[in-house]
């Protein structure tokens, strides 16, 4: 893909406080979503990413009221993701504000599912999550984890993402347990074995930014959305210096 590199901070949501793990556990808080919002929109984020972490295994809907407020402070295009178990959940998001909007445990127990959000929605406005941990026994290396990486399923997540994409999906988001949160850098055997099934779809990079060159690796790698959460809520990582290098790598990036 020759498309420039996409800069998307993420905002993990509990209780309506944005907030950061490591491997999906050790939740510490990083502040108000709409604070949190505005900033990122001020220092230059090409899109913004928020997730209810908790609303698929509390079984209940989304957070569309924080949605609704993230929405009016956002100045670039916004997904929401967590508790999106189906269309009538995905419109009522999509009413509340956000551009996009991400599915995942729903869509790994239903695929069907993913084709009617894309009829529905348009594929430009769903992405399909799939979070992971590495697994010798797949035929990948890697098995699909639902219920916010929870509950393993025995499924390979490169034949998941295979059937995401022949329902239509155009953007992939997978999501390494191993190496979320650690700021160790992406899995990037992982990023290349979805950019190899998916040559023309969105590939988004989640799970493992430390550093400024990890951002870089996970380009190479194929990424072309480059996700953050703890790098930016705790200001290891500014925005506009990371474009700046990335640029300076021969990348082309979003002005």
């Amino acid at each position: 893909m020759n498309k420039p590199l996409t800069i998307m901070p993420c905002l993990d949501m509990i209780a309506g406080r944005v907030v950061k793990g490591v491997n999906f556990v050790d939740i510490k808080d990083a502040g108000d979503p709409v604070e949190c919002c505005k900033a990122y929109c001020a220092a230059g984020a090409d899109e913004l990413a928020m997730l209810d972490i908790t609303a698929t295994v509390e079984k209940r809907k989304t957070l569309v009221e924080v949605t609704r407020k993230v929405a009016d402070a956002a100045t670039v295009p916004f997904t929401m993701g967590g508790g999106i178990k189906d269309l009538a959940t995905a419109e009522e998001v999509l009413k509340a504000g956000a551009d996009k909007f991400s599915v995942s445990s729903a869509a790994f127990r239903n695929p069907g599912m993913i084709g009617e959000m894309v009829k529905e929605f348009g594929s430009g406005r769903v992405t399909v999550a799939i979070d992971v941990a590495q697994n010798a026994s797949m035929p990948s290396g890697y098995e699909v984890f639902v219920d916010g990486g929870r509950t393993a399923t025995g499924a390979d997540a490169i034949e998941f993402g295979k059937r995401a994409l022949d329902h239509g999906a155009t953007s992939l988001l997978p999501t390494s347990k191993s190496t979320d949160g650690a700021r160790t850098g992406f899995d990037l055997p992982l990023i290349r074995q979805f950019r190899a099934i998916a040559p023309e779809a969105d590939v988004v990079a989640s799970g493992g930014a430390g550093t400024m060159e990890h951002f870089a690796e996970a380009a190479e790698a194929g990424a072309n959305i480059l996700l953050g959460a703890s790098v930016f809520h705790f200001r290891l990582i500014g925005i506009p210096e990371l474009k700046k290098f990335l640029k300076e790598k021969g990348f082309e990036v979003r002005a």
